[in-house]
């Protein structure tokens, strides 16, 4: 909204002059109010038609095109003051600005009402014919003793008034709404927290806990289930990159993103919370940091660097070291500890799993984010938000839509999480939020930017160290037969030097490894030696035939350019250089004589960094650069990474502006709206996870679980025994109402009496029945499953 605030006096210094000053700064995050004085109208003389003075016509044009008019009004001997007057007599003479225009009455007094005769005054004259402005009813500011209200720097102190001005504000507001024809917000909600969190992974997970810590009573909902929640921090290496000074922290961010520039303030929140990435594990992990660079030893699980950074002849990269929870990694450590936070908060953080957030709910008029609509089982559930909703969803690696609009790939294998699946960037877009970085993405694999081909939705390997796919007779080729990168080259997250540049291969729809009777021989040594390769299903996947031509016919490629490919290889390998590509010819050798073979590979993605920009306070950003009232965000949705990479820099990316979305989103904020609506409130299936694993089972017990309860997850314990169903006992429910809670009781009664789940729902109960029904149904199918075994 944008509302014209007039100043009702000429006098140099005026208390109304700074509480309009103060209302306008301090609604600047749900309304521009733009104060004016009414110095320069001169005396109102009835002029004629075209001799309306411009100062007056300005003041005309900007009322006009506001939504609404805030008067600060001042009393002069029981009455408004005369300049105030005048400007009104000139506004419904020729012109009629007010006509049906919103207006609030504010107004401060040096004693305890002076203001409020003046305001009664100003009513009666707004409301003449020629006037007729639509004057907000009760809602009488009117602040007592000025002189005292304010301090030295223009700001209101007292907390009550700030509070009845903050309601009336509120009220106009809606009234400004009501009388402009704007549909209001009409939402049917089924619960409400003071923060909604989307995305269980390292963002999420911290972005929950820190506005738990700072009072929130929180939702945090991913799309997982319980045991796959985590994103790709889960998978992750556990690294979190740190430097030891901000300034050659900033000169290597800035080396790795250039040509790109990242907003300063954003950076430097950033790179001041990595520098800090030591303090903040004592503090709020409660463990002391092992530093890669110093604290690791010969015959420690993890190497020795030789350099921390992974563009280690950029400026500034001497600084970089990595932070690990202990001496080891790969482990998920990290993730645990982020994980056992929340679990820790189980009074203050509910945990929706399984459940997948489907749209923001956006207030149409102020834009402030209200809430999120979120599908859990067949339900589609309406949650408010008081104080603020974090987008902590991941990529979108895992949907072929945004791969192939962005990164120009049909399908790029995952290596981590399959549930990122680009919610957040689409329900961002639907706000108008405005979109970052959508374009770059990490990978590794097997090789620079490729792995083993796997099925849909599974994820794809990741094996750093394989000599023999990068030694020997073996090569990959593109879709037409031929290789496109040296095969031993050194990467950084899948980016090789080509031509200045580290870039990630190029896309293919269907590489191959291929190689000779001579490499499958080593493949096999290495197979008997280790017992299995390090993929395992290496052997069966491989293609094979007696010539390169059949092999060529067999994948699908030209015959003509696999064979100079071969050709040319064994050239190379002959002369002692890889004139194509530069491979080190020590590890050639040439093709023998077949039979020959082939691995299908495919183009992999670790993660991707497009999303909503957001600056120094996690606030995400509109297409105007302005924040989105109540939005926040963190992690790798909208992550900071501009160009080339750092390793470690995603977690710590999670880790900083995670707490700061969390800290942000949980401050109270004066438009907020409580809702009473608690019906989905108090599910926790995290706490629901835990209880289950930890759920002793007897001989003849099974659990099984159903989400189709009102109330979320139902979790039973069925004693199944000689071909019949001894037992139900409901271990976990969150039915709530009287008729929910008698079918938690009668339900699983009648289930054993009848020895069967087809037994008549709870009249009132269905969806608690339901669920009930469901998880014995669940429990029973592991008794199938154990006998068919």
């Amino acid at each position: 909204m944008k509302y014209v605030a007039l100043m009702g006096t000429t006098a140099q210094h005026s208390y109304n002059r700074d509480l309009l000053q103060f209302m306008a700064h301090h609604f600047s995050h749900q309304a521009t109010i733009e104060v004016n004085e009414i110095t320069g109208i001169p005396l109102f003389n009835e002029p004629d038609q075209n001799d309306v003075p411009a100062s007056v016509q300005q003041l005309n044009d900007r009322i006009s095109q506001a939504d609404g008019v805030i008067i600060g009004v001042p009393e002069y001997d029981h009455a408004i003051p005369a300049a105030l007057k005048n400007v009104i007599e000139w506004l419904s003479y020729q012109l009629h600005p007010f006509a049906n225009k919103p207006v609030m009455l504010v107004g401060t007094s040096l004693g305890i009402q002076g203001t409020c005769r003046a305001q009664g005054d100003l009513r009666r004259i707004l409301n003449s014919p020629g006037v007729d402005a639509q004057v907000l009813p009760g809602n009488e500011y009117m602040l007592s003793y000025a002189g005292k209200a304010f301090d030295e720097t223009g700001e209101l102190t007292d907390g009550p008034s700030i509070k009845f001005l903050e309601r009336c504000f509120a009220n106009f507001e809606q009234f400004v709404k009501t009388m402009n024809g704007t549909p209001a917000l009409n939402i049917d909600w089924q619960g409400s927290y003071d923060v909604i969190v989307l995305g269980f992974g390292g963002a999420g997970a911290t972005a929950a806990r820190f506005a738990a810590d700072n009072g929130a009573h929180v939702l945090l909902v991913d799309a997982a289930p319980f045991g796959r929640e985590g994103g790709n921090t889960r998978y992750s290496a556990q690294h979190v990159v740190t430097g030891e000074s901000l300034d050659q922290l900033t000169a290597y961010y800035q080396a790795l993103g250039a040509p790109f520039s990242t907003p300063v303030k954003t950076l430097n929140a950033y790179l001041s919370g990595m520098s800090q990435i030591p303090t903040y594990f004592e503090k709020y992990l409660g463990i002391k940091a092992v530093s890669w660079k110093h604290d690791i030893k010969p015959g420690d699980a993890v190497a020795i660097k030789k350099t921390m950074a992974e563009y280690p002849e950029l400026a500034g990269s001497e600084t970089i070291d990595f932070a690990l929870v202990h001496k080891r990694d790969k482990d998920a450590a990290l993730w645990k500890l982020l994980r056992k936070n929340v679990l820790d908060r189980a009074d203050k953080i509910d945990v929706w799993l399984n459940s997948r957030a489907q749209h923001l709910i956006q207030d149409p008029n102020s834009k402030i984010i209200q809430g999120v609509q979120i599908k859990r089982g067949e339900r589609l559930l309406n949650l408010h938000a008081n104080h603020g909703v974090v987008l902590a969803m991941g990529g979108f690696e895992n949907n072929a839509e945004l791969t192939q609009t962005y990164l120009h790939s049909a399908h790029l294998t995952p290596l981590g999480t399959l549930y990122n699946r680009g919610d957040g960037v689409k329900m961002a877009q639907e706000v108008d939020a405005k979109m970052w970085h959508m374009t770059n993405y990490e990978s590794h694999g097997i090789l620079p930017g490729i792995t083993f081909k796997e099925d849909a939705n599974e994820r794809g390997r990741q094996i750093e160290h394989w000599p023999l796919l990068k030694n020997g007779s073996i090569f990959v080729i593109a879709d037409d037969g031929t290789r496109y990168f040296p095969e031993d080259a050194k990467h950084r997250h899948g980016h090789v030097y080509t031509h200045g540049s580290w870039l990630i291969p190029m896309k293919n729809q269907h590489p191959y490894l291929v190689f000779d009777q001579t490499q499958y021989e080593a493949f096999k040594a290495q197979e008997q030696r280790d017992g299995q390769l390090p993929y395992p299903k290496f052997m069966r996947k491989l293609i094979t035939a007696p010539t390169i031509e059949k092999l060529a016919a067999k994948l699908d490629v030209p015959a003509d350019n696999l064979q100079q490919t071969v050709a040319d290889f064994n050239h190379y390998t002959e002369v002692g250089r890889d004139f194509a590509f530069g491979r080190d010819p020590q590890t050639m050798r040439q093709l023998d004589a077949g039979p020959y073979y082939a691995i299908a590979a495919a183009n992999d993605v670790l993660n991707t960094q497009g999303g909503p920009q957001r600056n120094e306070h996690a606030q995400i950003l509109n297409v105007n650069n302005d924040p989105i009232p109540h939005l926040f965000g963190a992690g790798e949705l909208g992550g900071i990474v501009a160009n080339c990479y750092q390793g470690g820099g995603n977690l710590a990316e999670c880790l900083i502006f995670g707490k700061l979305a969390g800290e942000n989103a949980a401050r109270p904020k004066s438009d907020s709206e409580s809702v009473d609506a608690d019906e989905a409130n108090g599910i926790n299936d995290l706490v629901d996870g835990e209880t289950a694993a930890n759920v002793k089972l007897g001989a003849d017990q099974y659990l099984g679980s159903s989400n189709a309860g009102l109330g979320g997850k139902v979790i039973v314990r069925v004693t199944y025994r000689d071909h019949k169903i001894q037992a139900v006992d409901v271990i976990q429910h969150h039915e709530r109402e009287d008729v929910g809670l008698t079918a938690i009781k009668e339900i699983p009664q009648e289930i054993v009496a009848a020895n069967s789940t087809s037994v008549d729902a709870v009249s009132g109960a269905s969806a608690s029945s339901r669920a009930i029904k469901e998880a014995v149904q669940d429990a029973l199918q592991q008794v199938t499953n154990s006998v068919t075994n």
